[in-house]
């Protein structure tokens, strides 16, 4: 009966102990599942939950049951097994990544995980009972058999329930890692893996291609950068084109185009950042700068304008130029872009800032000026007597560009007295069976060279061109021999059209055929007193505008002699002396143009007031402090 008695004591302890372990496992998932997926918690932010089902199921829903949505569900370990998930948005996720790195190192490399662990429980669970092995020992031989049979039974339950409690759980001073951070750390043979529990960033994780392993008995997710797909390779830009020089221009990768960058300037004085723009597309946006190079004024400020924008998409980096710029209502740029990588890197250290933004091969560069966009990549590259030809026909197609139609026009039309007498018979003998008027004459003239061009643009590349040219030419012999259009009007309009063609930024060029019909319109009414007038107020708002504080007619106005070795002019480089940055060269200028060049004085109402403000505030408190 003693023996019996002590048996059925010895089942009752291992029925406790086992009765514990069941206790603390359904303990831990009632901790684990206190918070629901998708339900936000004390702070407002929601997370995952343990249950691979149920997120899989949240994912879906979300997505609306997208059939790009692919994952892969396995189960990993030794003889215990976990039930894990890694999923990836089809064409956004690199295949061969996800395949090799992410799901074959889940099922090659956890198995070595496990054993360590489980051994530790079972070395826990045997030191359960001592004193019963110590008296089945001291029994007889029948009783001992009859104790190691319940001795093993309750050894056997033991295991069991330490096999279906969570594993690798860190407790706080425990020093142990979690099975995340242990796949993480040991398992997982991909270069960029981090943790995260929260639901949203998990989300953009998978909608930004990265691959998300969720684990069952975890809320707590590994991301994976598997970011690939297709996508455009490295080609030859399609605008700012050389004849000698780099052939590689920007993609629509962030990641391909900072590489670019990086391989020309091995500086660790060039920083970037990162961030998203767009409540929707969340665009990844990145900025790029050299430190002590670009002023510390002009990085807070283009830092500060990126934080305010407000948009629920960002499809290109025309959406940032709009809303950043200094000044909104002007047909001239004030922030320069170029698909060149040359040219990024060589005003990254002239102390510019670079904006990359993906989806797009257009990169945005700040604070512009006007002579910047009459600059080409190949003036660097040539002697710098051919690149000063160079820029001087560009400077005199400018003015070809929007003065050649007016200036025509006010001959014409008000001032026949400086033509040469010849020529002013030819013309006038041209004009008798013309029906129109010479204004409405190079208004037609102009607007049909603007649908041409606009038509040889958007039609596709191998017939464009030949469209373009050949039809102007078909419309002008067609409009002169039907005595509709004067053959001088149009070799005017011809050569104004070849002009714009001449300046190597695409938007100054726009801004030139813009500004052309304000003129022809004050030619057509004043003639060249009108020209003259429109002159003035185009030089005044030219002078008024500023790209982040900097003028933009600078070096002309203000007047620097040291600026002008690379503007209409190129000097040899062992002339223009060290570089020195924008900081460096406001200090050198007299204190009453500092205030034109200055940031806080030439920023935009608002934001002069938030400076002003908070400067004011700075100088109170150091005042106090002083005192």
């Amino acid at each position: 009966m003693a023996r019996i008695s002590a048996n059925n004591r010895t089942l009752h302890e291992h029925g406790r102990d086992e009765a514990d372990m069941k206790s603390w496992s359904n303990k831990h998932k009632q901790t684990t599942a206190a918070t629901p997926a998708n339900q936000p918690a004390e702070g407002g932010t929601p997370y995952l939950s343990d249950n691979v089902a149920r997120n899989l199921d949240n994912m879906q829903s979300e997505l609306g049951g997208s059939p790009d949505l692919k994952v892969r569900r396995i189960q990993i370990g030794g003889e215990r097994r976990i039930e894990a998930a890694a999923i990836h948005l089809s064409g956004l996720a690199d295949t061969v990544a996800v395949n090799e790195f992410v799901i074959g190192s889940l099922l090659g490399n956890t198995e070595d995980l496990f054993p360590d662990d489980s051994d530790d429980m079972v070395t826990a669970s045997n030191q359960a009972a001592p004193e019963t092995s110590h008296g089945g020992a001291a029994a007889s031989g029948t009783a001992a058999r009859a104790e190691a049979a319940i001795n093993a039974t309750a050894e056997s339950a033991a295991n069991s329930a330490a096999k279906s409690a969570p594993i690798f759980t860190a407790e706080p001073g425990t020093g142990r890692s979690t099975l995340p951070q242990l796949i993480l750390n040991r398992a997982l043979e991909i270069g960029d893996a981090v943790l995260q529990e929260g639901w949203k960033d998990i989300m953009l994780a998978v909608l930004s291609g990265d691959t998300v392993i969720l684990l069952e008995g975890y809320r707590t997710a590994i991301i994976c950068e598997t970011r690939g797909g297709e996508q455009r390779s490295v080609s030859e830009p399609s605008s700012q084109l050389v004849v000698r020089g780099p052939k590689d221009g920007f993609v629509e990768s962030v990641a391909t185009n900072i590489s670019l960058i990086r391989r020309r300037i091995k500086s660790p004085k060039l920083r970037l950042e990162y961030m998203k723009i767009g409540t929707e597309t969340q665009t990844h946006v990145a900025l790029m700068y050299m430190k002590g190079i670009a002023g510390e004024d002009l990085i807070r400020e283009v830092r500060e304008r990126l934080h305010k924008i407000a948009l629920d998409e960002v499809l290109e980096s025309g959406f940032i130029e709009e809303l950043i710029q200094d000044k909104t209502f002007t047909p001239f740029p004030t922030i320069y872009n170029s698909e060149r990588p040359d040219v990024a890197a060589g005003n990254l250290l002239e102390g510019r800032v670079v904006i990359i933004v993906d989806g797009t091969p257009f990169v945005l560069i700040l604070p512009a000026v006007f002579t910047q966009f009459f600059q080409s990549a190949e003036d660097y590259s040539q002697r710098f007597d051919i690149a000063i030809l160079m820029r001087v026909i560009r400077y005199v197609s400018f003015l070809v560009l929007i003065l050649g139609p007016s200036v025509y026009l006010a001959l014409t039309t008000y001032h026949y007295e400086m033509i040469p007498t010849t020529l002013l018979i030819n013309l006038l003998s041209q004009r008798e069976n013309v029906p129109f008027p010479a204004f409405v004459e190079v208004l037609l003239m102009e607007t049909a060279f603007e649908i041409l061009r606009e038509a040889g643009v958007r039609m596709p590349r191998v017939i464009g061109q030949t469209v373009s040219v050949v039809g102007a030419l078909i419309l002008g012999t067609a409009v002169v021999e039907a005595g509709i259009i004067t053959p001088i009007m149009v070799i005017v309009v011809a050569l104004t059209g070849i002009a714009s063609f001449a300046i190597p930024a695409y938007n100054m060029a726009i801004a030139g055929r813009l500004i052309r019909f304000a003129f022809l319109i004050m030619a057509s009414m004043f003639g060249f007193y009108g020209i003259t007038l429109a002159l003035i107020v185009l030089v005044a708002h030219m002078n008024s505008l500023r790209s982040f504080g900097i003028p933009y007619l600078s070096p002309f106005v203000p007047l620097s002699v040291k600026g002008q070795k690379d503007t209409i002019l190129r000097l040899p480089l062992w002339l223009m002396g060290p570089r020195k940055s924008p900081q460096q060269m406001r200090a050198e200028l007299p204190e009453y143009m500092q205030l034109t060049t200055g940031y806080d004085e030439q920023l935009s109402p608002l934001i002069l007031k938030n400076n002003t403000a908070a400067r004011q505030q700075a100088e109170g408190e150091q005042h106090e402090t002083d005192e």
